[in-house]
């Protein structure tokens, strides 16, 4: 089974920086690859971190400002040239469906793959594909349509050695078991406990509203903005976007296992500061502030 994990492609609000590209990020998550906010330059973004046309089930884009859609036309003509075998499902804001189709076919080029527009109108269940998770989106805060998106994992099935060895369930009559529900009277709750599936969402471009709290519920990993200070509160509010203080205490709140800050303007040159805001703001669970190119491996399922 492939590593679940985060594999950051950039990280700058608004303009590119020396160090930070336009946003992009992929999310690893067993046999798919999702792929967020595709900003100008992910296509060789993705080639230097080893993400290919060919693994990428789907595209999320949040809303079309440009630094976090341009790049959407390279990676669909990629996806194209490489002739990607399986259909990729796109979604979308469903207001924006313009700036899709003129991003899709900006330039001309020899169209062989097959992606599936999924336009997304309002908060609720995405359709599309077969994955082993529910892909739900909520609407955000921001001055154009913007939608955060969220995976969630059904939950599972964890069987108890002690248990079983009790009732002396071995061997095929376990994987019986697990199959049927109950075997020679033993039932599969007697065994078992429940598997908590495993939850990722990610937020971009907002002020702080219900969504927001909607989306970061009791995730595993929230990717988040943070393109401002708190001593910038006030811009953020009248531009759409979060301070890091802001979607610090969201994941305090929200009971969050690993926080990701990113999307940062470029007034900002220590990223430290972006740390130092957040744990002040009193979170306490696993932090980082991505750089572009940076593999952030998704906490692994909890133990109880």
């Amino acid at each position: 089974m492939s590593p679940r994990e985060l594999i950051v492609l950039g990280t700058a609000s608004q303009v590119p920086t020396r160090h930070r590209n336009h946003n992009g990020y992929a999310l690893r998550w067993d046999d798919e690859t999702i792929l967020f906010d595709p900003g100008e330059g992910t296509q060789r973004q993705m080639t230097l971190a080893g993400v290919t046309a060919h693994s990428l089930t789907r595209i999320c884009v949040t809303h079309f400002h440009g630094d976090h859609s341009l790049g959407l036309s390279g990676v669909l003509q990629r996806i194209s040239l490489d002739k990607v075998p399986h259909p990729v499902h796109a979604h979308y804001p469903a207001s924006g469906e313009r700036y899709f189709e003129r991003l899709r076919y900006s330039t001309a080029y020899h169209e062989t793959a097959r992606i599936e527009p999924r336009p997304v109108a309002d908060d609720g269940e995405l359709t599309g594909g077969t994955a082993p998770f529910t892909l739900t989106a909520h609407r955000l805060s921001h001055p154009v349509d913007c939608f955060g998106y969220r995976l969630t994992e059904p939950d599972g099935v964890r069987m108890l050695p002690a248990r079983l060895a009790e009732h002396g369930v071995t061997g095929p009559d376990v994987g019986r078991l697990q199959r049927d529900g109950r075997l020679r009277g033993v039932t599969l709750a007697e065994v078992s406990e429940t598997r908590r599936g495993q939850r990722f969402a990610f937020v971009m471009d907002t002020r702080l509203c219900d969504g927001v709290y909607a989306l970061a519920e009791g995730c595993d990993m929230l990717v988040i903005e943070s393109t401002f200070l708190d001593a910038d509160a006030a811009l953020a509010h009248e531009y759409g976007h979060l301070t890091a203080a802001q979607a610090a205490r969201v994941a305090a709140d929200a009971g969050v296992r690993h926080l990701v800050l990113t999307h940062f303007s470029q007034r900002y040159t220590d990223p430290e500061a972006f740390t130092r805001e957040a744990r002040d703001a009193g979170y306490e669970g696993e932090l980082t502030v991505a750089e572009d190119l940076m593999r952030v491996p998704v906490p692994p399922r909890r133990t109880t």
